[in-house]
């Protein structure tokens, strides 16, 4: 097999089983909590991040999104009270996104959650296969 055809079968593998293992996630999260792995994943930068906020741009680098993809995720999030934006009245593009009590609430509940998902996903890996195939997505 040519290395060509290799990588490539190994880069279809990784983003198929990627895709995979997201749905699942995204499912449940879904099916209990009522948000994606997309918006579990913007609390989550934010539940990070100092005073818990960040720019919209920002988000969007974190999540490789684009600053107009992220703009679209977070209308429904502010909308339902996960999130809050602080608006900068000079400038619009350094206005800050900041979760709320409530979106704190449900990112910790869904946490739960996605541990438990991603335990039933992974119980094939024991913690050595586990550190190893960490190492190799850091790699790439």
């Amino acid at each position: 097999m040519k290395s060509e055809e290799k990588y490539g079968d190994i880069s279809k593998s990784l983003w198929l089983n990627s895709a995979i293992i997201s749905k699942h996630l995204d499912n449940s999260l879904s099916a209990i909590h009522g948000i994606g792995l997309t918006e579990y994943m913007v609390l989550h930068s934010l539940v990070k991040a100092p005073n818990r906020a960040l720019r919209r741009i920002d988000i969007a680098e974190a999540l490789a999104r684009t600053a107009s993809g992220i703009t679209r995720i977070l209308m429904p999030m502010e909308k339902i009270g996960l999130i809050a934006k602080d608006v900068n009245e000079r400038d619009a593009r350094v206005s800050l996104v900041k979760i709320t009590n409530t979106g704190e609430e449900l990112f910790n509940n869904a946490t739960t959650t996605l541990e438990k998902k991603s335990e039933t996903l992974l119980k094939n890996l024991d913690d050595k296969s586990a550190d190893k195939f960490l190492a190799l997505l850091q790699s790439i």
